[in-house]
């Protein structure tokens, strides 16, 4: 798949997560296989440009291009200058967030709200386009509710404005996360678009990436949530996608080098105490299947500090090691 100058390869593609796709998480799954990572929603108002929060979030020193940075915002001029300051920090990519369905966004008018005014929609991807020079897209929703199912009408809007990419989450906004994903408003839009589509939505396993791929036409897939405590399903599917083999699943001894090297990350980019604290939830999603996941969360939860998270994390998984049948000589 192409975007402007950049071939992203595999087509597997990182969605971008509030409170979720960090820089040290966006790594970890490029270096697992993803073909692009966007980073946190950022928000268009200047004035919190130089908080804590946005700093993290604006942070791309030493990521592998490309960088793809996701703004939010209503006002067409506000988002060009957030735009036009977060290629100057280094993004390669602007992504426009129309998709994020959460009340605190969309009633600001932000996020998927925005797909309730087409006319807006047109300022603010006119706007943002003739801003940069780098490649911009956008990401959207099927609609605002069932009855309001308009992606085909922004998705036209997104092409004759200059977007270079659309990625669509075959949900409405009202559904949130719940229900199924349906995928016929994304082949829909694909049939009639000359940009590349994203098909986004439940993709959770290579074979259902596959079966997405199919039935939209899309140029490539993202995957959202199945990639929390499991950012090794991009190489999966990459994997799958050219031979239509399946890999074996990572050995526990994997999955624990990858996650204590994911908690040394997040201490390192973060500092204690907010390293740890952050690193409780992926150490929740990295052992939600696996034995006694509650008993290791409510100790590992109780650390304070970056020896003590590592540690306890490092003897659970060697004691599920451990336990693990031997195989005969």
């Amino acid at each position: 798949m192409q975007i402007g100058p950049y071939t992203i390869a595999p087509n597997v593609v990182l969605a971008p997560m509030a409170g979720v796709t960090d820089k040290p998480f966006r790594q970890l799954c490029k270096r697992l296989g993803a073909g692009l990572a966007a980073s946190e929603m950022t928000i268009s108002d200047p004035r919190f440009w130089n908080t804590r929060k946005s700093i993290h979030r604006m942070d791309h020193t030493g990521e592998p291009a490309p960088i793809s940075v996701q703004i939010a915002g209503t006002e067409p001029r506000q988002l060009a200058d957030a735009a036009r300051y977060n290629v100057d920090h280094g993004a390669q990519i602007i992504d426009i967030n129309m998709g994020c369905p959460a009340k605190k966004v969309c009633s600001a008018w932000a996020g998927s709200a925005l797909m309730r005014d087409e006319a807006l929609v047109t300022r603010i991807l006119e706007a943002v386009v003739a801003a940069v020079e780098v490649p911009v897209t956008l990401k959207i929703r099927t609609g605002w509710c069932a009855d309001v199912r308009n992606a085909p009408a922004i998705a036209r809007i997104a092409e004759d404005s200059g977007v270079r990419a659309l990625a669509i989450h075959g949900r409405t906004r009202d559904q949130h996360y719940t229900g199924h994903a349906e995928y016929d408003t994304i082949a829909a839009i694909k049939a009639v678009l000359r940009i590349p589509v994203l098909a986004n939505g439940d993709i959770d396993s290579p074979r259902k990436a596959a079966q997405v791929l199919r039935h939209t036409g899309a140029d490539a897939v993202m995957v959202g949530r199945a990639a929390q405590g499991r950012p090794w399903i991009f190489r999966e599917i990459a994997h799958y996608l050219a031979t239509g083999e399946e890999l074996p699943p990572p050995s526990l001894q994997e999955v624990r080098d990858i996650l204590l090297g994911h908690l040394a990350d997040l201490h390192a980019f973060y500092g204690e105490p907010q390293g740890v604290r952050i690193a409780r939830k992926h150490l929740g999603w990295y052992a939600k299947d696996r034995p006694e996941n509650a008993a290791f969360r409510a100790v590992v939860n109780a650390a304070e500090t970056a020896d003590a998270q590592l540690r306890l994390t490092r003897d659970y998984f060697d004691g599920l090691i451990a336990g693990q049948p031997q195989a005969a000589a």
